[in-house]
Parts: structure tokens; C-alpha cells; sequence
């Protein structure tokens, strides 16, 4: 376990609700970086191997953390655990798991790996809590692969089950979201990684990674020209209601050797109230370990809906707003995949704690990795 401490900028105004924690940032107090509390690699929980680790929300009234596995029913049956984080003042004191379930089909049979069923695989990202209901939502990022000789093309989706993993419903795609043989609609593996809930879990966000083939290319070295998109789902009909536009900025190191694998995209989002959101932008480049992890704080107030508008990329539009809150680089800390992001507890201060979560995609390379802040 690994604790450091280090300051930024940030206010924040904490409001009581009988529901939905609202929180309310401006200009000014501080997120305090507290510390770190890695997993031992391949840590064997009720015969699973706990990695992948995609998503986190936190039940408040349960004090339990739920994270979502983004194995592919590959290593166990596709799932998400059930853990207990308790903190001192140094940081995180230790992570005890206490459940794991698996994220059960329509008829309540587990999901097939890519062999058994490519077209039914799921590709787990996020999960968030629905404190009113008691349920769960998750998202899956499906899979799009078109070769010469092989097509595979299933559809993103969100999906509502109980908290044992049993299938409820799913939500309504949008007719962009649709997974398509020719370049149109979402790119693979670049899909629904982000969700939060809002409107006291009257309303459903869910973030896109990367744009969409027709909102033009994905982020690239030294440019800010990449485009995605937040769809809003009402949760009592499951069907969507709007999209807005939200920008992406560039790949934060060179990829190495050039022409190699880099990214940069929308890994996770947190509402703090009805209009206020954290995003968590992650970019990886070959041939450099670590991540680049920037959290903005995100403003819908002036966003437009562009649900039709086809091409975010030809288009005046108004987009979400943000600005920068924090840099991981400037913590001087290794920072892994951090792919998942919740609210925990007040700390014994009376502070608001935040918790960031790495996928280590199951790699002995990678960490999985648990960094804690507090809200000034």
C-alpha cells in the first residue's frame, strides 16, 4: 500500500438529500490527494480472479462499494463484486470483498465467452447504483469486428438487474448507437464507459468513449478536434431523450514505435448535481506505462440537444463546457488504466472522500490501483 499527500484547487458545497448526494463545486477550496491501495495481481476472490476492475459506485446506506469486472466472461462468467473499503486518516486502511455475482442474460443463464458466442459476449464498463430502487444499471460496449472473413457486430447496450445480477430490462438504443459493418456509428471497444445518475435517479447519463464514426476522428497527438457524445435515458421508460456534445482533448504523450496503439477518451463520469459532472479523460500511448488521467469539471447548463444533428463534426453546435481540475501527471505518482470514479464516505473529518479505480486488464504489468481523495 502506497500513501502520499498533495493539494489542488477545487471548492465545494455539500447538500443534504434524502436520495441523491448533490455537491456543488466553484472556484475555490481544494481536492486533496490522500493515498493509494493496490490489489495484489491476480488475488483469487470465490474462485474469480479480481482485475478488470472498470466501474465503482457506492451504496451509502449499506456502506458497499459495487465494481464491475470487464472480463469477458474469458477468465470466470462476466461480473461485479461487492467490497468494503475502510479508511483511516492516512488513506485506505483495506479492501475487504464480501460478494460476487455474475451478470446474468434474458432467462437468467451467465454469458458466453467470445468462443462460445461472439455475438452474445458482453464487453462490462460501468455500473452505478439506483439508491431508490435498489437495483443496479451496467453497461456493456458490445463488439464491432469487420474483416475480410469475419464480421461480428453486436450492439452496445445498458442493462438493469437486481443485485444479485438478475436481468430486469435494458434500455432503448438511439438509432446512432447501432453497431454497423461499414464506418457509421461506434467505433469498437470505444462505446458506453461512462454512466451516472441524475434528477434524483429520475435520468440516466451515459458517456460515449470515443466519437462516433461520423463525428469525425478519434483524438490524436497535439489536437483537440475529437468530438463525443452524452446520451440522457429516462429511467422510468428506458428510452433515450437527448444527446450533447462534449469534446475530447488530445493524446498526452507519442505513441512509440509511431503509427502504434494510443488513445484518448471519456473513461468515466460522476454527477455532482443536475448539471455539474466530473469527467475523467484517460489517454494511453505504446511504449509508455503509465497513464495521462485529467478530471474536468463539466457543465450541461448551455448544452444543446444534438440528438439529430448527424455529424458533431460539421456542425455549429453549443457543447458541454468544462475546465481542468486536476492532472494525475502533476501528483508525481504512477497512475495506471483509471477507468472508474464514485463518491464515498464523509471522512472522519467531515470531508467528502472521492475514489478513482484502475483496470489492470488482468495484466502483470498493470496495477489495480485505488487512489482516494478528499473534498475540501
Amino acid at each position: 500500500m502506497k500513501k502520499y499527500a498533495k493539494v489542488f484547487l477545487l471548492c465545494v458545497f455539500i447538500a443534504s438529500c434524502s436520495t441523491q448526494k448533490t455537491i456543488t463545486l466553484t472556484d475555490r477550496s481544494q481536492l486533496k490527494f490522500i493515498g493509494e491501495y493496490d490489489i495484489p495481481h491476480n488475488q483469487i476472490f470465490q474462485n474469480t480472479t479480481i482485475g478488470g476492475l472498470s466501474g465503482i459506485d457506492y451504496d451509502s446506506r449499506n456502506k458497499i462499494y459495487y465494481l464491475i469486472s470487464d472480463d469477458r466472461s474469458s477468465i470466470s462468467p462476466a461480473r461485479f463484486y461487492s467490497a468494503k473499503i475502510f479508511l483511516n486518516k492516512e488513506g485506505i486502511d483495506t479492501i475487504h470483498f464480501i460478494s460476487v455475482n455474475s451478470l446474468l442474460q434474458p432467462g437468467g443463464s451467465i454469458y458466453p465467452n467470445t468462443k462460445q458466442n461472439p455475438f452474445r459476449t458482453p464487453d462490462p464498463e460501468a455500473i452505478r447504483f439506483n439508491k431508490k430502487t435498489n437495483q443496479l444499471v451496467w453497461s456493456s460496449e458490445g463488439e464491432r469486428i469487420v474483416k475480410k472473413d469475419t464480421i461480428v457486430l453486436e450492439d452496445p447496450s445498458v442493462n438493469i438487474v437486481y443485485v444479485d445480477g438478475t436481468y430486469i430490462d435494458s434500455f432503448a438504443l438511439p438509432a446512432n448507437m447501432h453497431m454497423q459493418s461499414f464506418q457509421q456509428g461506434p467505433r469498437q471497444n470505444g462505446v458506453f464507459e461512462g454512466m451516472s445518475f441524475i434528477k434524483n435517479y429520475k435520468k440516466l447519463l451515459v458517456s460515449v468513449e470515443e466519437p462516433l464514426f461520423e463525428d469525425g476522428p478519434r483524438a490524436g497527438l497535439n489536437d483537440s478536434s475529437a468530438w463525443t457524445r452524452i446520451i440522457k435515458f429516462d429511467v422510468k421508460s428506458h428510452k433515450p431523450e437527448a444527446q450533447y456534445a462534449y469534446k475530447i482533448e488530445a493524446v498526452a504523450f507519442p505513441e512509440n514505435p509511431p503509427g502504434s496503439f494510443k488513445i484518448n477518451g471519456v473513461a468515466d463520469i460522476l454527477a455532482l448535481n443536475d448539471y455539474q459532472l466530473i469527467v475523467l479523460e484517460r489517454s494511453f500511448s505504446t511504449g509508455r506505462k503509465p497513464c495521462t488521467v485529467k478530471i474536468y469539471l463539466a457543465d450541461l447548463n448551455n448544452a444543446l440537444d444534438v440528438s439529430n444533428v448527424p455529424s458533431l463534426g460539421v456542425s455549429a453546435i453549443k457543447f458541454i463546457s468544462k475546465r481542468l481540475l486536476l492532472n494525475m501527471d502533476d501528483l508525481g505518482i504512477y497512475t495506471d488504466n483509471i477507468e472508474g470514479v464514485t463518491l464515498g464516505p464523509k471522512l472522519s473529518n467531515g470531508h467528502q472522500s472521492i475514489i478513482f479505480v484502475a483496470d489492470n486488464n488482468f495484466s502483470k504489468d498493470e496495477v489495480t490501483q485505488f487512489l482516494l481523495f478528499e473534498i475540501l
